[in-house]
């Protein structure tokens, strides 16, 4: 059974963990500096994965609506899929950046809990 890497795979802050502390998600910006992801600072918050079987037209489709949503980071998105609790979601920042996460179950309902 594969494990979120519970990371930003592209975009802005790529690299950064993605965690929860007492029920809100953040990307750890430092050991010390924390980004919360909640209404204050996201401005969209769009789920890039699908509860379907992937199939090559439904990437290709994905990693289109990715890139226009989010640019080239978006494409990421072609070459992923929900996988037994694995989001890909696509994060704009009220600040204008952008990013790209790879997260589990937990940590998305806190996302998206949160941001609306």
């Amino acid at each position: 059974m594969s494990k979120a890497s519970n990371k930003v795979i592209a975009g802005d802050y790529e690299g950064k963990l993605v965690g929860v502390s007492f029920g809100e998600a953040f990307i750890s910006l430092t050991m010390t500096k924390l980004l919360y992801l909640n209404k204050e600072t996201v401005s969209a918050l769009t789920p890039l994965d699908d509860d379907s079987q992937i199939s090559v037209a439904s990437a290709a489709m994905r990693g289109l609506v990715g890139e226009l949503i989010f640019g080239p980071i978006g494409l990421v998105a072609a070459a992923t899929a929900k996988r037994n609790g694995i989001h890909i979601v696509g994060i704009e920042f009220k600040g204008g950046k952008r990013s790209v996460v790879e997260v589990d179950d937990k940590r998305y309902r806190n996302m998206a809990q949160a941001c609306f």
